[in-house]
């Protein structure tokens, strides 16, 4: 699996908080799972990182919050959400990025 620092769009979870590029980490790997000819071949599957106990994008009471209510599923403060459903990695990749802004979103909200 190989890391792939450079996203190159901020994410935006809210009108308040916007996650830039910069944070996010993806990594790429082969999906598993029936496929055909072409399965396992190309590195289809995502994992998109967000290092949320030291992002700079969640004000301090945001950060707070989301550490609270996401606990288990953080490593070392670190969110990762992966996405494998699709056959092409770049809807993958919208997909991860879609589900790591509703977790965020409902780990800040009041």
């Amino acid at each position: 699996m190989s890391p792939r620092p450079d996203v190159t769009e901020d994410l935006v979870v809210s009108a308040r908080v916007v996650v830039p590029a910069a944070e996010l980490l993806e990594r790429f790997s082969r999906s598993s799972g029936p496929g055909g000819q072409g399965v396992n071949t190309a590195d289809s599957r995502v994992e998109l990182s967000l290092d949320v106990a030291g992002t700079t994008s969640l004000p301090p009471d945001l950060r707070a919050r989301a550490m609270d209510r996401l606990g288990p599923r953080l490593v070392d403060g670190v969110l990762t959400v992966v996405a494998a459903e699709h056959r092409r990695q770049l809807d993958n990749r919208r997909a991860a990025r879609r589900r790591l802004a509703q977790v965020l979103r409902e780990a800040t909200a009041p």
